[in-house]
């Protein structure tokens, strides 16, 4: 081998790490081929395929019609006319070329890929007045909100593919609390404008943002505004998530950049054959309500090779909230979520705590959760009613996760992963127990196995519901160490736990249980641990 040949082969080797990286120019983004079938084999459930979109060859620019991406003309108008034209000639593409292109709210239609050139920038407007308040769901109510600024409803065979960016410019919108930044970070918001809320010490942008955060009770919801005059008024509260996509069919987001929502950024709702593959989610971590994706009710999805970093939950299943989700009905049910990183975020993978229509069949594998709050969350609390189960968790990588890298919280009060105290969890504990209805929520036959973890709180923690226990849960083949404590028990009927090592700093493998029924432990059987509780041992 001569010296020029040599080179060049070195150069090959050294380049091969970063063209595998790179996304490829593909003439046929959303070809079905894309979507391995082997997602499909040794389910634990049967699933069908989730179909793909497929479209016509019809393509137009946005610059036909109009838009200028000089980060200073506003292009609502301009692309979504391109949309309507490709939808009127029975579908294709509409195709967004290099540049910074300013928008209002885009609204896709029936078999119209959104396609994004590399080095594209879609920035949305700050104007709050350029976002109609519509009704809609959110937080499983049904409520209002300002539209979003991607969004398409009862459509079919729609995608967003290519190698661009959605910006929400959700600073615009977001109130931020004072612990999440610097002392430095903070007094330069407040120095920016804006309006301060000094007891709770929370910044708004906007006074009417504050007012809309005042009438809210319940989560992010507002109560008694009536007229459209007070809806008009808290208009900046009304955060839209990012991109809304509802009661549609055949959808793919894959390949694009989605960052900085004004609230949720993903939110799939009622949706069927819905498809997320190799996207990246970036919310800053100190954004309210900064979910990455919530999965609603939806049937028959795919959320596969892609990268999450948010500021509250990051890959999140729901069904709907309390009474609204019960009468809706719909179960968020056949799931794939496999090799996904996230990054930060309340939970990494997520059931909760809007799951009362119901979550089953859903398989999680092979994901990587780094610095997330807690990793495995699974949450819920009376009143919300509805069923979790057959939940199939494997082969998860954790570092660094603050507090728990399994928890069920049957108590849960609205907050992230050590934004509350102990006693404000036991004081919500200490209340009557209900009769079991139809508001009664249960987690059962959930199944999870081979889990690394290195740095994290309390290893573990069950808190199912006196009237509920949770029930059927097996955790297999479990390392997790630097922890601060070990596993905690309590309510619970039917876990099963096998080959479990835990190094904490308050001792290794300790396992502390009470109201518990059918504790297998490594093949040792507890019929019954009472409220005094016992400290055992997981070796």
């Amino acid at each position: 081998m001569n010296t020029l040949t040599k080179r060049l082969f070195w150069m090959a080797i050294c380049c091969l790490p970063f063209i595998a990286g790179c996304k490829t120019q593909s003439g046929n983004a959303t070809s079905e081929n894309a979507i391995s079938d082997a997602l499909y084999q040794n389910l634990p459930f049967e699933m069908p395929k989730v179909q793909q979109p497929a479209f016509p060859a019809y393509e137009v620019s946005i610059v036909d019609f109009g838009a200028k991406g000089d980060g200073l003309f506003l292009n609502t108008k301009a692309i979504n006319d391109a949309i309507k034209n490709v939808n009127q000639h029975g579908g294709g593409k509409v195709i967004i070329p290099e540049g910074i292109w300013l928008t209002g709210p885009i609204e896709l239609l029936n078999n119209v890929n959104l396609h994004t050139e590399q080095n594209s920038l879609v920035l949305f407007t700050g104007d709050f007045e350029a976002y109609p308040i519509i009704a809609t769901s959110f937080e499983g109510l049904e409520t209002r909100r300002c539209q979003s600024p991607i969004s398409a409803r009862d459509a079919e065979n729609i995608a967003i593919t290519g190698y661009g960016t959605f910006d929400g410019n959700g600073d615009c919108w977001r109130p931020v609390k004072k612990g999440k930044l610097t002392a430095s970070q903070w007094k330069k918001l407040v120095n920016s404008g804006g309006v301060l809320d000094e007891k709770q010490e929370i910044w708004y942008p906007t006074a009417g943002s504050l007012k809309g955060a005042m009438a809210c009770k319940d989560f992010n919801v507002p109560e008694g505004i009536n007229t459209d005059e007070e809806w008009a008024e808290i208009r900046p509260w009304l955060r839209p998530v990012l991109l809304s996509i509802v009661k549609s069919k055949k959808v793919l987001l894959e390949g694009v950049t989605f960052k900085n929502s004004p609230s949720w950024c993903l939110h799939p709702l009622s949706c069927e054959d819905f498809t997320v593959n190799n996207i990246m989610v970036i919310n800053p971590w100190y954004s309210q309500n900064g979910d990455a994706i919530d999965l609603e009710s939806c049937k028959n999805a795919l959320i596969i090779n892609s990268v999450f970093d948010a500021g509250d939950d990051a890959i999140c299943i729901k069904s709907g909230k309390d009474e609204d989700g019960r009468r809706r009905g719909e179960p968020c049910q056949n799931v794939i979520v496999k090799n996904n990183t996230v990054l930060h975020g309340h939970g990494g993978f997520v059931v909760g705590s809007e799951m009362s229509g119901g979550v089953k069949n859903i398989n999680v594998e092979d994901c990587t959760f780094m610095g997330t709050d807690v990793g495995l969350r699974f949450k819920s609390t009376r009143g919300r009613g509805g069923v979790v189960e057959n939940i199939y968790i494997n082969n998860i990588n954790m570092i660094n996760i603050p507090n728990e890298p399994l928890l069920f919280d049957l108590f849960y009060g609205g907050k992230g992963a050590g934004e509350e105290s102990e006693e404000d969890l036991l004081n919500r504990m200490k209340t009557a127990i209900p009769p079991v209805t139809e508001e009664t929520p249960a987690f059962r036959n959930i199944h999870i196995s081979n889990i690394v973890c290195r740095g994290s709180g309390r290893a573990m923690f069950f808190n199912g519901l006196p009237e509920m226990p949770i029930s059927n849960i097996t955790v297999k083949n479990v390392v997790i160490t630097e922890a601060t404590d070990g596993v905690v028990i309590s309510q619970a009927d039917g876990v099963t736990l096998e080959n479990i090592h835990v190094e904490s700093s308050k001792g290794n493998n300790i396992l502390n249980v009470k109201n518990a029924k059918n504790l297998t432990v490594d093949g040792k059987v507890y019929e019954e641990l009472g409220a005094k509780g016992e400290i055992l041992s997981l070796k």
